[in-house]
């Protein structure tokens, strides 16, 4: 069962913005995790090496802790709000939920909840205008 004081932790290093090191700290080897309906991805290598890959597509990512986060018997639920700079400079904001199931103070599975449409078309699609506002497109 994890203690608010562990998920508090965890908290504080993702609003550091230590993403690769809070999987390796809070993670277990066998985790989970999960985003709607999309098929789990499964084991620490993986979760780290798809971190690197999101980390390396955007110049900043920026995460906080929404509302207070829940934690009873062996779950946790917390409300992020993620702003995702592109290279290009338009953002992306992703409010979403991680519903998580922990293990001798690890995370064994996540699953995320939230509305897709917050993400890249939106903000693709004003960029895209803006380009065709440059290019006379």
């Amino acid at each position: 069962m994890p203690s608010r004081k562990r998920v508090q932790q965890l908290v504080e290093m993702v609003e550091q913005g230590k993403f690769v090191e809070a999987l390796q700290e809070f993670y277990a080897d066998d985790a989970a995790t999960q985003e709607n309906h999309e098929p789990p991805r499964i084991g620490l290598p993986r979760l780290i090496r798809d971190e690197r890959k999101v980390m390396a597509s955007f110049r900043k990512i920026e995460a906080r802790l929404v509302d207070d986060f829940l934690v009873q018997d062996q779950r946790a639920v917390i409300h992020w709000r993620f702003e995702f700079t592109h290279p290009l400079g338009f953002k992306i904001v992703l409010d979403e939920l991680a519903y998580q199931l922990w293990r001798d103070d690890k995370i064994v599975e996540e699953h995320f909840y939230y509305d897709p449409s917050q993400l890249p078309l939106s903000g693709l699609r004003r960029f895209g205008r803006r380009l065709s506002r440059i290019f006379g497109r």
